[in-house]
């Protein structure tokens, strides 16, 4: 299996989804695939993460019936809340890496600054 997939196969992949849909979420820059040239044309190839992004937009898009500006502020808002987490967890990584009296001190420090 292929790591991207094609405008026709995303469009196989994702249920309901339609080729002027896929091409409004380009146009907005909600998904921004890879252009390549293939015998002198441009495609777009998509990665998986672009798969499952337009998958969740295309659900957002018909179950709550918001439109390309309301799927640009929920789909914001997913990416930031994905960047804390990764955040988050490179923070616990480190604080893994460090002694136990200094775990012990972030830990306290971390129940006091939740009230």
């Amino acid at each position: 299996m292929t790591d991207h997939l094609t405008e026709d196969e995303i469009l196989d992949a994702v249920p309901g989804l339609t080729r002027a849909r896929l091409v409004a979420f380009i146009e907005t820059e909600l998904v921004i695939p890879l252009r390549r040239e293939y015998q002198g044309t441009s495609v777009h190839l998509f990665r998986q993460v672009d798969c499952a992004r337009v998958r969740l937009l295309s659900e957002l898009a018909d179950d709550l019936e918001l439109d390309e500006v309301a799927l640009g502020v929920v789909i914001a808002l997913i990416d930031q809340l994905h960047a804390a987490r990764q955040d988050l967890l490179a923070v616990s990584r480190a604080v893994r890496t460090e002694s136990p009296d200094v775990r012990a001190r972030i830990g306290a420090a971390i129940l006091v600054s939740d009230g």
